[in-house]
C-alpha cells in the first residue's frame, strides 16, 4: 500500500478545507507614521507604499483600513521639535494625542494603539534619558509613564512601550491605574532584539541613535532563553499582551514563547523584511504578493495571534479578493 498525502492537496477546495492556518485581516494591526501640518501624505522613500501622514490624511487611511476590515493601528510620531529628554511625548497637544483623538472622533471601533518610547522625540535619539553618557533605565519609566498615561488622556485603546527599559510595564500600569486609566490596555513589546532590521523604520521615523547604539538596552540576537525570561517579567508586570520583535528572523523565538504566554502574542513584522520584499519585487526577483502572504501565513503558524505589518492594506485586499 502507499500512503498518499497528495490527495489533501488534489484541488484548492480540498487544500482550503484541511488548511491548519487561516490567516485573517483580523489578525493584523497597521503601523502609520504621524506628523504636524495639513494635507501631508508623504512617501517614504525606504519603504515603498508608505507615507508619512499629518493628522486629517492619517484620519483617512484609518478609516480606509477599517473599510478593509483591518481592526487596528499602532502610531508613530514625528514631533514638532525634540529635546534631551523627549518632552513632546507626554504633551496633551503632541501630535500622537492629537491624531489618537481624532481617529476615535471618526472611527471611533477602531482599536488604536500608541507606541510608548523617547527616541522618535529625544533630540540624541536614544530610547530614555541620557545620564553620564548612558540611558538610565530607572530616570526613564517616569517620562515612559507620562506618556502612556497622555496618549490613554487622548483616548488610546492600547499603550505599547518598546523602550527596553526593566520595569517599565509594572511602572505603566501602576501610573495608569493611578491616573484613572485602569481599562487601558499593555501590548508590551517584551521580545525586542537589537536588529539590523530596523533600518528603514529609523529613517521613517527620523529615530536613529546620534551615539552609540541600543545594545545595552535591546537583546541580543543570539540568545533565546532570555526572551522566555522578558515574557514573562512582563506579563507578571501586567502586560495585557506581548510581542516579540521582529518576525521572521526570530520565529523560534516566537514559536517558544507561544509555549509559556497564556496572553494574546503580536509578532511585529518590521520595516527591513517589509523593504526587503519590496525591493526584489520591484526587480522581478520575487512575486512580492506571494512572498507578503507566505511571511504573514509563517508568522501565524509560529504561533501569532496578532501580526503587526506594513501589508496590512495590501494584504487585506489580496484576502478580501481571494
Amino acid at each position: 500500500m502507499v500512503i498518499r498525502p497528495r490527495r489533501l492537496r488534489r484541488t484548492r477546495a480540498i487544500r482550503d478545507m484541511v488548511r491548519e492556518t487561516t490567516l485573517s485581516v483580523k489578525d493584523f494591526i497597521a503601523p502609520l507614521f504621524v506628523k504636524p501640518g495639513q494635507d501631508v501624505r508623504v512617501p517614504i522613500p525606504s519603504m515603498p507604499g508608505q507615507f508619512h501622514f499629518s493628522v486629517d490624511t492619517l484620519v483617512k487611511e484609518a478609516q480606509e483600513l477599517w473599510s478593509l476590515g483591518v481592526p487596528s493601528i499602532i502610531l508613530f510620531g514625528l514631533p514638532d521639535r525634540k529635546d534631551p529628554t523627549g518632552s513632546r511625548s507626554w504633551a496633551d497637544d503632541g501630535i500622537v494625542q492629537q491624531a489618537v483623538s481624532a481617529i476615535k472622533s471618526k472611527v471611533p471601533d477602531m482599536v488604536v494603539m500608541t507606541d510608548v518610547c523617547l527616541c522618535e522625540y529625544t533630540d540624541h535619539g536614544h530610547c530614555g534619558v541620557i545620564l553620564n553618557g548612558a540611558v538610565d533605565n530607572d530616570a526613564t519609566l517616569e517620562l515612559l509613564a507620562r506618556q502612556a498615561i497622555s496618549h490613554a488622556r487622548a483616548g488610546a485603546d492600547f499603550v505599547a512601550p518598546s523602550d527596553m527599559m526593566d520595569g517599565r510595564v509594572g511602572a505603566i500600569r501602576t501610573a495608569l491605574d493611578e491616573a484613572g486609566f485602569m481599562q487601558t490596555g499593555i501590548l508590551s513589546y517584551a521580545v525586542k532584539y537589537a536588529s539590523a532590521f530596523y533600518g528603514p523604520f529609523r529613517d521613517a521615523a527620523d529615530s536613529a541613535p546620534q551615539f552609540g547604539d541600543r545594545t545595552g538596552y535591546q537583546m541580543d540576537p543570539a540568545n533565546a532563553l532570555e526572551a522566555l525570561k522578558e515574557a514573562q517579567l512582563d506579563m507578571d508586570e501586567g502586560a495585557d499582551m506581548i510581542m516579540v520583535k521582529p518576525a521572521i528572523p526570530y520565529l523560534d523565538i516566537l514559536s517558544r514563547v507561544r509555549e509559556i504566554c497564556l496572553l494574546p502574542l503580536a509578532a511585529y513584522n518590521v520595516s527591513g523584511e517589509y523593504a526587503m520584499v519590496k525591493a526584489a519585487a520591484e526587480r522581478g526577483w520575487i512575486d512580492g504578493d506571494r512572498v507578503m502572504m507566505e511571511m504573514l501565513t509563517s508568522i501565524k503558524r509560529a504561533g501569532a495571534d496578532l501580526i503587526l505589518t506594513y501589508f496590512a492594506k495590501e494584504a487585506a485586499e489580496r484576502l478580501r479578493n481571494g
